[in-house]
């Protein structure tokens, strides 16, 4: 916002400023308005001063300082007059007779001539070819117009010479330097420098007066031309967005997992101590704002990202990261060369930017490793049981089974898309056997939520095989339901019975 407004009022600022000192001095020292009637067209221009007041004045006069009717005119706008036609007056000028020539003229000369109480100035210009004075009064409507644009500017406009001495100034900058009672900005531009921005204050924190500018300095032929926007609204901005996140920073100083934030240009701009702990990272890497393919290169220096099996494949994988973490939520589980098992999550940011953490979940991993692990071996054990075995949740979902009770039954829940309940089971079981009175019995065992005990019950299947149905609560309201075999009996013992 400040650099287009600056370059606008650079054009006119600069343009107005110029053509401003080099009309007052054609004005003044060469120009000569139609004479009034009897009067010669080289007529000096007079004034009397008394008391540092001009109290009287040629009408040519009047019309150099601009001064209409009985205004009052003091020395200081009369030098101010003067200062761009013969430079800046000696401060003894009004105590002594002497006779000063124009820097760009050596024609325009102004004589002082002390009186009694009175000081008379006489300034003579040689007349000014009719074709010049012609010129000059086309440019008068837009001068006007550039006086009016200048004084008018939201900004702080003044020129100084290649000393840095101050030549002019508008209406914002005095008001300035009176509020601060001296120069209220100590620019001093490298000559080497077309053009120089720099960030400046002005005022005093302990009178609470103190406001922010940036100042554009564009070098001239003989001197420098300054501009100064006030910029209090960017600089608490900017201090809202610092604070912020120095608030994020300490928030999220003890979170164990690491953080990394980066702005819309890629550049890191928030990370928190357990990025340095997790990843090893140096310092001074994370502090100077690396960007994001630096950060993810240092990374794989350090093996902290898994070993690509080339560079060109990683860079391809990287960007392929980064454009899921900008646009949606995105999470890999990396297993690194060192055994660690680490899952990076990218998330998208505001106004563009990219969140990624970083997350140690090694234990997590060992912890799901070591329970699949004994899932198995439990598994292995009841398949190698010849009894049929199946276990059921306590909403009556089959949860799971063993070799044989899939062989004896055909079902298995790993396979199957839909979850196979205690209805369907019992269903297929009494199909299979002589009627009997446990069915009923048997579901209500496992969805009931009150004590239970164990119990057994003989089934006789349709080949007249003898089998063993035992039902046995589990933790968490789940149930083991067994199959099991029961022999034959024998010759001497149906004999005996």
């Amino acid at each position: 916002m400040v650099e287009p407004v600056l370059a606008l009022f650079t054009g006119l600022g600069a343009g107005g400023a110029a053509f401003l000192a080099g009309w007052l001095v054609s004005h003044a020292g060469r120009r000569a308005p139609e004479p009034p009637p009897g009067m010669a067209a080289d007529a000096p221009i007079t004034m009397v001063l008394r008391d540092g007041l001009v109290t009287e004045s040629s009408s040519q006069a009047d019309r150099l300082l601009e001064r209409s009717g009985d205004d009052a005119i003091g020395w200081a706008e009369v030098a101010a007059a003067l200062q761009p036609i013969f430079g800046t007056l000696p401060p003894d000028l009004l105590h002594r007779a002497t006779s000063l020539a124009a820097e760009q003229d050596p024609q325009t000369r102004l004589t002082v001539i002390p009186e009694d109480e009175t000081v008379r100035l006489i300034l003579r210009v040689p007349p000014l070819p009719a074709g010049e004075a012609l010129r000059l009064r086309s440019h008068e409507p837009e001068l006007a117009r550039l006086r009016r644009i200048v004084a008018r500017a939201p900004l702080a406009i003044w020129m100084t010479d290649t000393d840095h001495a101050l030549t002019w100034s508008n209406a914002i900058y005095e008001d300035l330097r009176a509020q601060v009672g001296t120069a209220p900005f100590a620019v001093r531009p490298d000559p080497a420098q077309a053009l120089r921005v720099t960030r400046t204050s002005v005022g005093s924190v302990e009178a609470e007066t103190l406001s922010w500018y940036e100042v554009q300095s564009c070098r001239l032929s003989d001197g420098w031309l300054h501009y100064a926007q006030n910029i209090d609204a960017v600089i608490a901005a900017e201090t809202t967005q610092r604070n912020f996140l120095q608030t994020l920073t300490r928030i999220f100083a003890h979170l164990p997992i690491a953080l990394a934030v980066f702005d819309k240009e890629r550049r890191l701009v928030l990370f928190n101590p357990a990025l340095l702990d997790l990843t090893q990272l140096p310092a001074d890497f994370l502090t100077g704002r690396p960007n994001l393919l630096s950060f993810f290169d240092m990374l794989r220096d350090r093996q902290v990202l898994p070993e690509p099996r080339d560079y060109r494949s990683w860079r391809d994988k990287l960007g392929e990261v980064i454009a899921a973490a900008s646009s949606d939520h995105h999470v890999e589980t990396w297993s690194l060369p060192s055994g660690a098992t680490y899952r990076m999550t990218g998330r998208p940011h505001p106004d563009g930017g990219i969140a990624f953490l970083f997350e140690d979940i090694s234990a997590e991993v060992k912890l799901t490793r070591h329970f699949r692990q004994e899932l198995e071996t439990s598994q292995s054990v009841l398949d190698s049981l010849e009894d049929a075995i199946a276990v059921f949740s306590r909403l009556g979902t089959l949860a799971s089974c063993n070799a044989a009770y899939r062989e004896m039954w055909g079902a298995d829940p790993e396979e199957s898309p839909a979850d196979l309940g205690i209805g369907e089971a019992t269903r297929t079981w009494q199909a299979a056997f002589r009627p009997s009175p446990i069915w009923s019995e048997l579901r209500d065992f496992v969805t009931t939520q009150r004590e239970r005990a164990a119990w057994d019950a003989e089934l006789v299947d349709l080949d007249g095989r003898r089998l063993r149905c035992h039902a046995e609560p589990l933790p968490g309201g789940a149930t083991l339901v067994r199959f099991a075999p029961l022999a034959a009996p024998q010759p001497e013992a149906l004999a005996t019975s």
